[in-house]
């Protein structure tokens, strides 16, 4: 007959795995502190019992600081699946009945009348119980406030040549791509053609518009322009697609937008289909780890790919 486990082999803690978890993401002990609630000596006192409970040191100090040992990382690996698999099953348990409660969302601008818009009016039909609160956030500050519980989920997009690193306790999925265009002034004399990699050399002294809020259009449009052979020139950076749009029709400056952010009934602006070299603009849903079979949270995730799938409402 199997033999059962010695009770004195005490099994590590879950509210300190998560301690764990925090200080791999924030840095500091006092971070962890402010951010959970405990006082600072509270969290180095349960760090402590952790490295007992697993017999192993986890912390190393680091001048005034500590950081995690090899040891420590590691563990942090496996802490994360672990939680995950926790909130996954107590998601699956409470999931019994219809959904509801409150979500917290958070999408890029470019998303939210097109896939997040008709997705709330699904979900408000099938699923009246579950409430959801929208914030317009970039795909950066979206991956933070996922980290540290300020919103649910996100939907969230990279570029293929700017492939965007998932933290290991977030989730992705991928639920759309779009191609790339090269936004020109109307009276370009190529304005009506496609336009490959290599004749970008022929905007290399045009100013580039980029986006004022996320580095991934800065770093997109330097990758794409190095395949090209030039350094392009940032002249402006700005949040507005329209004013994106309005600053190629003065002719101050051209742009690579992806399908969903060309206003095509504007007559000062030419949106010229970019070579599949340059790669594509990909949308994905992001969540921690775990979450995704939470009823509410599912509920909207459905929605959500429903319509980008083709559902009704779709676009």
């Amino acid at each position: 007959m199997p033999r059962l486990p010695d009770a004195t082999q005490r099994l590590p803690d879950l509210g300190r795995l998560r301690l764990l978890v925090e200080l791999h993401r924030l840095g500091t002990m006092a971070a962890v502190a402010a951010g959970t609630g405990y006082g600072t000596s509270a969290v180095s006192k349960h760090l402590a019992v952790l490295e007992e409970e697993v017999g192993v040191r986890l912390l190393t100090p680091d001048g005034r600081r500590v950081r995690l040992t090899p040891a420590g990382e590691r563990l942090v690996e496996h802490a994360v699946g672990i939680l995950a698999a926790v909130e996954e099953a107590q998601s699956e348990l409470r999931g019994r009945t219809d959904p509801a409660g409150r979500v917290r969302l958070a999408s890029f601008f470019t998303a939210v009348e097109p896939v997040v818009l008709p997705a709330l009016a699904r979900l408000r039909e099938e699923h009246p119980r579950v409430v959801v609160e929208v914030q317009e956030h970039e795909p950066e500050s979206t991956a933070e406030l996922l980290r540290s519980g300020g919103v649910d989920l996100g939907v969230v997009y990279d570029y293929s040549l700017v492939p965007r690193v998932v933290p290991p306790e977030l989730s992705a999925r991928a639920f759309e791509e779009q191609p790339l265009f090269l936004a020109v002034p109307a009276g370009h004399p190529d304005a009506g053609r496609p336009v490959t990699v290599p004749e970008l050399r022929d905007f290399a002294e045009s100013g580039w518009i980029t986006n004022s809020r996320g580095t991934d259009d800065d770093e997109l449009v330097h990758r794409v322009c190095a395949v090209a052979g030039f350094t392009p020139r940032i002249a402006h950076r700005v949040d507005s697609l329209r004013l994106v749009n309005s600053l190629t029709g003065a002719g101050l400056g051209v742009a690579l937008l992806a399908e969903s952010g060309i206003e095509r009934h504007r007559p000062d602006v030419a949106f010229r289909p970019l070579d599949p070299l340059a790669g594509t603009r990909r949308t994905f849903l992001l969540a921690r780890a775990g979450r995704w079979s939470w009823p509410p949270l599912a509920a909207v995730a459905t929605a959500i790919l429903h319509v980008r799938d083709g559902g009704p409402g779709a676009r």
